[in-house]
């Protein structure tokens, strides 16, 4: 061939390559292009391309004329001082000729691999990136014991820079697309990868699979106490364990708190509640984040391919109805998406609309109901209850927009607005000298989360120059348990430091009661209607009541029986010791413009005969 032909060739097999990294062909199949051109160039020559992984271990990339079996036994050989040709011209990062493989050092435990090939001698040349990064090696094996041509020195040259682009190229890709389709913290699939992948194995209709969708508990918590250097830790051990218990590439992170698995040939429920008790068993391992130990907690929401959903969005969206539920019901554990769920939750997205609404139109009414004492009649105070004013006038309780209560924001609120009306009806009252004197409040979770409950009471009262100490705080059990012990203690602490008392509202209705007493101080609290209701009746009910009235007495807190709906519960419950009730046997709650005529034409009762410790707790 004249050394003008093989120029030409060789700058049009440049030329092809080059033309095939930016159509963006695959790498192997320009790797192979490149090496059938280069051997149709150099006939004598047989062409090989190598890379290393990760872990500086070789990959057999492209060699079109040697057989599959040879790429397979180097596969997963570490680079090193003598590893033939390739690995320890990869090792030096300079060109290791060898003129004789069956003498040669380097080749020294790998020549089996290729003198029964008929190869004799190996001349490598490491590929290198811009950067310096050694990422692969150009090879040319010879059938004779012999050294390089100048022509195929040349060629080398060329192709050595040809594979460092392509390489080069391929990284930059395979960047891009980690970054478009994967999760920075975790090494998950993220939500854009989810999206395909749920739509692909929708579109298929042989097999059926099985949808999660998993929230870690109390992330934001977690975020705002802790940092969210201990946030970021949390997540990517969850995202780790799920990892590890989901199949290969069905654990997804879709969101800030969120995971998704994707679950084929999953199509019965046991199956899935399997994976899901799995999923719980895996988080249960406590975690040490920078000194501080937690223990993750997640809840995992459900749902079955065609049973549940035939299409991707009604699939999640079920999924999403369980997932919601289940926190609700069941957080830190498992609910599988049921028919009923879908009426709930568009029902609730209907009630969070409406009191939305109503709340930006300021049709938040409170309501209020007297709290009354049983010896005397005498009002005490009021218990503040929140009503919504309709768009057709009507006035609905408490109980008709409970889902919307559910709703961290609207119920933040909810208790914003209930605090300014109440602290400019109570302002009203003293000016009036009414004889009432606190007004109750039930606040939410939710209030405790942001940390600043005690500063919005303080601003709503000093606004109308009302005193702290005419407001009583409730809380129920489920307020507690609900958040972060330390902190929820620590508000109620500073609330009964600026005067404002604080109440356990439903006693007897959560887990561990008498226990939250001793955790949780309060100044008062209020016994269940459940109890109240069967108490002419109920032994039980009278004993546990009985017991409270002693418990109250030596803890130096008040005792409020809710629900009283007849005179004999009231005559029962004084006789008992109990000092203070409330129930529609005294009022229906009022609105604020009707509360001072009732308090001053409120008949009371001649006094009921009572123990002294009644008398003297209220």
């Amino acid at each position: 061939m004249r050394r003008h032909d093989s120029v030409e060739r060789l700058q049009s097999l440049q030329n092809a390559i080059l033309e095939s990294i930016a159509r963006g062909e695959e790498l192997a199949a320009i790797m192979t292009a490149l090496c059938e051109q280069v051997e149709a160039l150099a006939p004598d020559v047989v062409c090989s391309v190598v890379t290393i992984d990760d872990e500086f271990r070789l990959r057999a990339l492209a060699a079109p004329s040697l057989p599959r079996s040879y790429g397979e036994a180097i596969n997963g050989t570490p680079i090193g001082p003598r590893v033939g040709s390739c690995g320890t011209a990869i090792y030096r990062k300079h060109p290791v000729e060898v003129t004789h493989i069956a003498t040669d050092p380097h080749w020294e435990g790998y020549r089996e691999l290729v003198l029964p090939l008929g190869l004799r001698a190996c001349w490598s040349s490491p590929i290198a990136a811009r950067d310096g990064r050694i990422v692969g090696s150009f090879a040319f094996y010879y059938r004779e014991q012999r050294g390089a041509t100048p022509f195929e020195r040349r060629i080398v040259e060329t192709c050595v820079h040809l594979c460092a682009i392509a390489i080069e190229h391929e990284e930059v890709n395979a960047r891009n697309h980690r970054l478009a389709y994967f999760d920075t913290l975790t090494g998950l699939p993220n939500r854009a990868r989810f999206n395909e992948a749920i739509a692909q194995a929708t579109s298929r209709s042989r097999s059926g699979f099985g949808l999660m969708l998993i929230d870690i508990d109390h992330l934001k918590a977690i975020n705002d106490t802790m940092g969210h250097a201990v946030g970021d830790l949390l997540i990517e051990a969850v995202g780790s364990r799920l990892a590890a218990v989901a199949p290969n590439g069905t654990a997804f992170r879709i969101g800030g708190d969120e995971f998704a698995v994707l679950l084929p040939g999953c199509d019965k429920a046991g199956q899935l509640r399997g994976v899901a008790s799995a999923i719980l068993a895996a988080m249960q391992g406590p975690l040490d984040c920078e000194g501080t130990t937690i223990v993750p907690g997640v809840t995992i929401g459900g749902a079955i391919a065609g049973e549940d959903g035939a299409d991707s969005v009604t699939l999640r969206q079920n999924a999403d109805f369980a997932l919601y539920h289940a926190k609700e019901t069941r957080r830190g554990g498992y609910v599988r998406f049921k028919g009923g769920l879908r009426t709930a939750m568009t029902r609730r997205i209907q009630t969070v609309r409406t009191v939305d609404e109503a709340l930006s139109a300021g049709r938040l009414v409170p309501y209020y109901q007297p709290v009354v004492r049983l010896d005397t009649g005498e009002i005490t105070g009021m218990e503040a209850l929140a009503r919504l004013r309709l768009d057709d006038g009507r006035i609905v309780a408490a109980g008709e927009f409970q889902d919307a209560l559910l709703d961290p924001k609207l119920a933040y609120r909810i208790s914003g607005q209930m605090l300014a009306a109440i602290a400019v009806d109570m302002a009203q009252w003293l000016r009036e000298g009414l004889p009432i004197r606190y007004v109750g409040i039930n606040v939410t979770s939710a209030d405790f989360q942001k940390g600043d409950l005690v500063q919005r009471i303080v601003r709503a009262f000093e606004r109308m120059q009302v005193p702290l100490e005419h407001l009583v705080v409730e809380i129920t059990e489920q307020v507690i348990m609900g958040g972060r012990r330390d902190g929820v203690a620590r508000t109620m602490a500073a609330l009964r430091e600026r005067g404002i008392m604080v109440a356990l509202d439903d006693f007897g209705t959560g887990f561990a009661s008498l226990t939250h007493l001793l955790d949780f101080p309060v100044d008062a609290i209020k016994i269940d209607r459940s109890f109240v209701g069967s108490i002419d009746g109920g032994k039980r009910s009278g004993a546990i009541v009985e017991a409270l009235v002693g418990i109250a007495g030596r803890l130096g807190m008040r005792l409020v029986a809710e629900g009283i709906e007849s005179e004999s519960q009231a005559r029962r419950l004084a006789a008992m010791g109990c000092p203070l009730g409330q129930g529609y046997h005294y009022s229906r709650p009022m609105p604020a413009e009707a509360v001072a005529a009732f308090v001053r034409s409120f008949a009371q009762p001649a006094p009921v005969a009572i123990s002294h410790s009644a008398a003297t707790a209220a």
